[in-house]
């Protein structure tokens, strides 16, 4: 008996459950786990037709394994858009979306408070092979428009940022870029599709790090780009089959499977974040709060158009400092004195994560550097998981009412 189309029109948390490649000859309702570095074939003429991409079938994990295939689907649906690939990490996608559009002599517009790793990435790795790449304001549409040059091929930003959750104007950049010939990537990490479809707003491709909200519980690491059918087959498989930044399908599949959940965690993760920013926000050792759900947030408006009104799960704030010899001090006594809270610099997971992105997410950028990205060494960040919300006050509370 053939297997039953999905019907057109589903909703998101459908989708989620739903999304996948056909089931195989037995039957199964949950997706299968294809552990097998290779694919055997019928013969040789069909092994050369699809080797040479003239017929569909599946012929190294590297680049085409039914599993890692069932995850991109789902995720591009998710996302409301034609196709994905996957990669073993968030910052692999970034290097592939690099790979795959830009040569020497290209140019880049990128936001200057963009994960520390992705400012290396563009900055410095790429600029080694001839790459120019200009750093501009994450919310500041002029500065973006400014930057454009005649050999600029792609805009790149993710909304909101890591960690102070700045919003940038998607259809604005995605107008720049259009009108300047070029592409715009959106990383949605932070909100994940469940929040926010950067492609209803102009973004041509969405990059995501799997290893946070996708799998949703700091099992596994992976990343994804999403996009056009045509420009996935053109610009980034090939690059995929000669570089093999590829994703396991073990962990495709854990990351398949985090993905059922989303919507029903990113929830309930956004209003409990909300909440912890609120009662932050009021208490007297916290100089200022970043979550885009507040309304003392810059772009408060725009994050709730763009986010489908939530604000996600990831709340910063800057800790008051009678100098800043002490801002350092009393953001490490404030991590340190949690005893609930994992010290760690991952995000996404349903345990709450505190963390201090001077030393960790944006180390190895220079004080010149972070102080651009508006990052001080005061600055504490905690990606809310799924605890009682007065366990995680309670847990706070252990260093900022013990602060001098």
């Amino acid at each position: 008996m053939p297997e039953k189309k999905l019907p057109a029109g589903l909703h998101l948390e459908t989708l989620a459950v739903r999304a996948a490649v056909d089931k195989s000859q037995y039957g199964e309702n949950s997706e299968a786990l294809y552990l097998t570095s290779s694919f055997t074939q019928p013969d040789s003429a069909t092994a050369a037709r699809r080797f040479a991409g003239e017929e569909e079938g599946y012929i190294y994990s590297r680049f085409t394994n039914p599993t890692t295939a069932s995850m991109e689907k789902r995720l591009a649906a998710l996302e409301g858009m034609e196709d994905a690939i996957a990669t073993s990490s968030g910052m692999s996608a970034i290097l592939l979306l690099c790979m795959g559009l830009l040569k020497a002599g290209d140019h880049v517009v990128c936001s200057r408070s963009v994960f520390g790793s992705t400012i290396k990435l563009i900055g410095t790795e790429f600029g080694k092979f001839g790459v120019e790449s200009s750093f501009v304001s994450q919310i500041d549409v002029g500065e973006w428009k400014a930057a454009i040059k005649p050999n600029t091929k792609l805009l790149f930003a993710e909304t909101p940022t890591n960690p102070l959750a700045d919003v940038c104007d998607i259809r604005a950049l995605a107008d720049i870029a259009h009108n300047a010939g070029a592409l715009l990537a959106v990383d949605n990490c932070f909100c994940s599709p469940a929040l926010q479809q950067p492609v209803k707003f102009g973004a041509d491709i969405v990059v995501h790090s799997g290893t946070k909200y996708l799998d949703g519980q700091g099992r596994v690491v992976a990343g994804a780009l999403v996009g056009g059918e045509q420009l996935i087959a053109d610009k980034f498989i090939p690059v995929m089959r000669s570089a093999g930044m590829s994703l396991s399908p073990f962990n495709a599949w854990v990351v398949l499977k985090g993905m059922e959940t989303l919507g029903i965690r990113m929830e309930a993760q956004s209003q409990r974040a909300l909440e912890l920013a609120k009662w932050l926000e009021g208490h007297p050792k916290i100089e200022r709060v970043y979550y885009p759900g507040l309304k003392s947030h810059p772009q408060h408006e725009l994050a709730m158009a763009q986010q489908s009104g939530r604000g996600g799960a990831v709340v910063s704030f800057d800790i008051k400092a009678a100098d800043a010899d002490h801002a350092r001090k009393n953001a490490f006594h404030v991590v340190d004195s949690t005893q609930l809270l994992s010290v760690t610099a991952n995000l996404g997971d349903v345990k709450t994560i505190i963390t201090h992105p001077a030393s960790t997410s944006h180390g190895r950028l220079t004080e010149q550097q972070r102080l651009a990205a508006g990052i001080r060494q005061n600055l504490v960040r905690v990606a809310v998981g799924l605890e009682h919300l007065e366990d995680l006050k309670a847990d706070l509370l252990r260093g900022l009412d013990t602060l001098n």
